[in-house]
């Protein structure tokens, strides 16, 4: 998106409530804690409390716990979900953002119980219903894992 595209209102501090309103995601799968900043159709940074008390610390791995890789790379795509849903005025819609591609993932640190981990995520190209997503996962201002993904934004399954 070019700097000189007219910039809509920037939303701050979106608390548990307006994440869980965007994503269909419930605990022990919802990944985004909070939101600090979302500017519609640009870019959005949330956070995930990583605690001890997470399900997966308890074997992944025994004596030495670390957030696996795949789950860092959930928590980014959440916050995309968030940032399309919001940016396209689908909050409420009941439609869901869907994985379709993970490209250029790395894993930089290991993430541990304690910490507070910063999503960052931009929009690399927005349409319709594909989206395409660039993510960046920091501990203290440190780049801890980052990729590249596209997501489709689609109608639920029929039950």
């Amino acid at each position: 998106m070019s700097d000189d595209a007219p910039q809509r209102e920037t939303l701050t501090q979106l608390d548990i409530g307006r994440v869980m309103a965007a994503l269909p995601h419930r605990y022990p799968m919802l990944l985004v804690d909070r939101v600090e900043e979302l500017v519609p159709d640009r870019s959005i940074a949330a956070i995930k409390a990583v605690t001890i008390n997470e399900g997966f610390f308890q074997g992944h791995f025994p004596g030495r716990p670390i957030m696996p890789g795949v789950l860092i790379v959930e928590a980014l795509a959440q916050a995309a979900g968030v940032l399309a849903v919001e940016s396209l005025g689908l909050a409420g819609t009941g439609k869901l953002v869907y994985f379709m591609a993970i490209d250029e993932a790395k894993f930089r640190k290991p993430v541990e119980p304690g910490v507070l981990l910063r999503l960052e995520v931009e929009f690399v190209q927005k349409r319709a219903t594909v989206c395409k997503f660039a993510g960046v996962a920091r501990i203290d201002g440190q780049v801890v894992a980052q990729a590249s993904f596209t997501a489709m934004i689609a109608d639920p399954p029929k039950a």
